[in-house]
């Protein structure tokens, strides 16, 4: 999916362009406002970024297991280039250690990741302290010129650049979701 920045002070103006997107077929999981108001945007109700989304702990916490991964395929290594897995314990505390050594550095990394913006949203960091809010779309390629057209009709609507959206599943799997809960008695 392709993702779409646009940069507005209107949050009513938001409100205008959320309904008539989903209007014409664009999902409410592919509609985010990113705002430093979260009450006004939830005023609105506008479908904003989740504050674990705001922060940077999904990228992060892979980074991490990256890194965490590394080191326990070292700590593997070491023990037996030393031959320290021929004595009568083995594998087996070298094998818990790595896993150890591996959790540590993802949960590390989430720590880490929880307490830094978002990489995917830095770029905005000015325009939100400005008190202005961020519309992000996640579309399908053929469904850029409803956005486009959409867009158009919002002269308020600045736009701020591109970037790859969600994976289509996730976005997918977030659609089926709404409709089995609205479906639940």
């Amino acid at each position: 999916m392709l993702r779409r920045y646009f940069i507005s002070e209107d949050l009513d103006d938001l409100e205008a362009v959320e309904r008539e997107l989903e209007q014409q077929g664009i999902n409410t999981p592919q509609i985010h406002v990113l705002s430093d108001q979260d009450a006004s945007v939830e005023q609105h109700h506008l479908p904003e970024v989740s504050p674990v989304l705001k922060s940077d702990v999904v990228h992060a916490t892979e980074l991490g297991a990256v890194v965490g991964a590394v080191c326990a395929i070292l700590v593997l290594a070491v023990a037996y280039a030393m031959g320290w897995t021929d004595s009568a314990a083995g594998w087996m505390p070298f094998i818990f250690l790595a896993i150890v050594v591996l959790g540590f550095c993802t949960w590390e990394g989430g720590f880490i990741g929880i307490q830094e913006p978002n990489v995917h949203f830095q770029q905005f960091k000015d325009v939100l302290r400005q008190g202005k809010h961020v519309l992000f779309v996640d579309i399908d390629p053929q469904d850029e010129g409803i956005l486009n057209r959409t867009v158009r009709r919002h002269p308020k609507l600045q736009l701020a650049g591109s970037g790859e959206g969600a994976p289509g599943w996730v976005v997918r799997t977030q659609i089926y979701f709404r409709r089995f809960m609205k479906a639940m008695p």
